[in-house]
């Protein structure tokens, strides 16, 4: 730790690791009651409201003066005084207390003990000396903050209250258990506001009595949700890609409902980087939240730039009468850019950006929806190798499954129209073109017995204003005419229960479900290569297919009766009587169709086929979680991806570990081996030594993409974490060692952040 940083800095800790949500701007001039006030709970025997209540071993009178000895006693509906001997002028209510003082006020919880205390019990003022004492904490519970039940110790030479505030002189607060705390906050003059603010001036932070920083201004609020604007605490660092780095930053809470954060961080090797964010809450009904961040890269060691920003803003309005709006923009420069500047592997590796706006009306079984979406696929890191899809904008009307009546009959409708555009590199649509979708869908049910069949009908028609031809987009207008159905049989389910093993429950139920699913779709044959892709809607295909569906389920009952599904392996396979979709398949690359994806997230469909693979995916649900989902292609004689995850928590130990393969053709997909794990002992609350681990490995490459180790340990009031981290993502190879120090119910300090941590 540099202590010269430090030097000199006024900042607001309260304002630095805590931001709460933004309340609503008060309606008008009506004033709100304050949500930070104590509510008193009864005190049995309390006096009544202006009554005093006096005890002593002996009491003499003297004029105005009464001089109270032995086990004195002051009592009345907000305060208590207890002391050896006192005096107390009745005509101006000064009281002059001495030996074993203590003095507790009910309103606040604080309570003093002091050697001599002189206190007026008409207006509540008074000094106390030689005083210890405490105040209770007020807890705010959150994601990545310490927290202790310990209240605030303090400690000076002498302490004066003056009407709403104590001024505490020549002493120390903390909230570690004395005499020997963990930390301390030292300095010449403490002012605290119960239940409002408390502010340190000139003072010194010690750890183990170790002076570790220096602040000629501490400001710490003691509200519940406390908005203060200050200078963010300074971060230092050092990064193998980046250089020396330092960070600083300032938080402005603008007024009740606004406030706008802004960090720059200086990378000696590359340059600065931007942190802006500013949310709102512009009425009780509309919020929103914006955050920018970007680099301005001069190239490392005079390599390439990769200077680029990343933009978020997530925003919402309830309209009124049904109506609400939200939104969400995702904005990202380059794949490159966030690969180099990202903290976090997993948006490292994510190469998608999704940004979509829409205002909607829900009624009945109706809905309608105005919709603006913009989302980019990045194929690589090379600049402008992306697939870009865009509605501006795009009308949807939808009627869930509603029943004709009293008849036996559902009818259901999706509809949309809209301007789409896409762009890539081999090509790009007009700015704007026109897609029309209509879909209604009927539905009925017949049953006998156990078994039950639900056929449906549907028709399907879809115009563009463009097309493709030979590779290229064309002006030309398409009508897409399709005609579908489908018929569900559901057989009757097999069940016995048995009884189980202790660790099971009581009973365990075995039921087998099979399913039989036939659907048949016709209509657009060779018309759907010159379908521009858009979404899911232009994915539709001819098909001439049977589905057979089996699940095997054990569900437990424990004492209680509560049941629950504690294993599950459900199997699916598709019979094609059209191997080639109606003439959709082009053999020898990659064909995604709605028929494919409705089976399984991974391709296979390369050459015409009468079979699908046999999806698989099996789940235990107890203390131990276990999810396996593979795919057995029987076209390939063998596993063609597989994907298995293990989690769980026993104690205090937890972990999750994974493993997902992919041995298809590359014309499907490139051939993936990659494991990934997380295990650890402890919390972010416990005390004592915390641990874990965490890492992703390429098994086929044969190296470690990434991996972060930490090590916390927590006091009673305090904690320290240490964390080691390692990139390894295209041109990123870097090791980083970051560091925090937390303070129970205060905040965190250092160069570790909570999203970046294991716990």
């Amino acid at each position: 730790m540099r202590l010269a940083v430090f030097v000199a800095l006024v900042f607001d800790l309260g304002a630095q690791v805590y931001r709460p949500p933004l309340p609503a701007p008060p309606p008008g001039s009506q004033v709100s009651p304050n949500p930070n006030q104590r509510i008193r709970t009864p005190r049995p025997n309390a006096p009544s409201p202006g009554d005093v209540l006096v005890e002593a071993v002996t009491q003499e009178v003297d004029g105005p003066w009464r001089h109270l000895r032995g086990n004195v006693h002051i009592e009345t509906t907000d305060f208590l005084l207890k002391a050896d001997e006192l005096d107390w002028n009745t005509d101006t209510d000064e009281v002059e207390a001495r030996g074993h003082v203590q003095f507790e006020r009910f309103a606040t919880g604080e309570k003093l003990t002091c050697d001599k205390a002189e206190y007026n019990l008409d207006d509540e003022t008074g000094k106390f000396y030689t005083v210890t004492g405490t105040s209770p904490a007020r807890i705010q519970a959150r994601p990545g903050l310490l927290t202790t039940q310990n209240p605030y110790y303090f400690q000076g030479k002498w302490a004066e209250r003056l009407k709403d505030h104590y001024i505490l002189h020549d002493g120390f607060l903390t909230d570690c258990i004395v005499p020997r705390p963990w930390w301390e906050l030292r300095g010449p003059e403490f002012v605290v506001v119960p239940g409002d603010h408390a502010i340190a001036r000139n003072s010194w932070f010690y750890l183990k009595r170790m002076p570790l920083f220096y602040t000629p201004l501490f400001y710490k609020s003691l509200k519940k949700e406390p908005r203060r604007s200050g200078l963010l605490i300074p971060n230092i660092g050092n990064s193998s890609t980046r250089g020396k780095m330092l960070g600083f930053g300032y938080y402005w809470a603008i007024n009740r409902s606004y406030d706008v954060m802004y960090r720059t961080q200086y990378f000696s090797a590359r340059g600065f980087a931007h942190h802006v964010e500013f949310r709102g809450k512009i009425n009780e009904r509309s919020d929103f939240d914006f955050l920018v961040f970007g680099v301005n890269d001069r190239g490392l060691n005079g390599g390439p730039s990769y200077s680029g920003a990343q933009m978020t803003l997530h925003a919402k309005s309830d309209l009124g009468h049904g109506w609400e709006a939200r939104g969400e923009l995702n904005y990202l420069t380059s794949l490159a850019f966030r690969q180099q500047f990202t903290e976090s592997f997993n948006e490292a590796v994510f190469s998608e950006t999704h940004s979509v706006g829409f205002v909607t009306r829900h009624w009945s079984d109706f809905g309608i929806n105005f919709v603006a979406q913009r989302n980019v696929n990045f194929q690589s890191t090379n600049p402008n190798d992306e697939v870009a899809i865009r509605k501006l904008p795009e009308l949807q009307f939808i009627q869930r499954e509603h029943q004709v009546k009293d008849w036996p009959v559902w009818f259901s409708l999706d509809s949309s129209a809209g301007l789409e555009r896409r762009t890539q590199l081999l090509f790009q649509t007009r700015q704007f073109v026109e897609r029309v979708d209509f879909a209604p869908h009927v539905s009925t049910a017949f049953r006998w017995g156990d078994i039950e069949l639900i056929p449906s009908f549907g028709i399907r028609e879809t115009e563009y204003g463009s097309s493709l031809k030979e590779g290229g987009v064309v002006g030309s207008n398409i009508v897409r005419s399709s005609r579908d159905v489908t018929v569900d049989l559901v057989l009757p389910s097999l069940e016995r229960i048995f009884d189980s093993p202790a660790w099971m429950g009581q009973k365990v139920k075995h039921v087998i479900e099979p399913r039989v699913t036939y659907r048949f779709v016709t209509g657009i044959g060779e018309d759907f290569s010159r379908i521009i892709r858009f979404d899911e809607t232009d994915l539709l295909s001819n098909t001439n297919q049977i589905e057979f569906s089996l699940a095997n389920r054990l569900l437990a009952k424990d004492k209680n009766g509560t049941v629950t599904d504690l294993v599950t392996w459900q199997l699916w396979y598709d019979r094609y009587f059209d191997p080639t979709f109606g003439g959709a398949i082009v053999p020898g690359q990659r064909n995604v169709l709605q028929s494919a994806i409705d089976l399984t997230g991974y391709s296979f469909l390369d050459v015409p086929r009468n079979y699908s693979p046999i999806a698989s995916a099996f789940r235990i649900q107890s203390k131990v979680g276990l999810e396996w989902r593979t795919d057995y292609d029987l076209l390939r004689h063998g596993i063609t991806n597989s994907s298995v995850t293990v989690d769980g928590r026993i104690d205090k130990y937890f972990w999750s570990v994974g493993h997902t393969d992919v041995r298809t053709s590359t014309v499907l997909a490139p051939s993936a081996n990659q494991f990934r794990g997380v295990i650890g002992y402890g919390n972010d609350n416990r005390r004592g030594w915390n641990y874990g681990f965490s890492a992703y490995y390429d098994y086929r490459k044969g190296f470690l993409q990434y991996s972060q180790t930490q090590v916390t340990y927590n006091t009673d009031c305090c904690g320290i974490s240490v964390q080691y981290r390692r990139f390894a993502i295209g041109p990123r190879n870097e090791n980083q060692f970051r560091i925090a120090f937390a303070v129970s119910n205060i905040g965190t300090f250092g160069t570790l952040k909570r999203q970046e941590r294991i716990f």
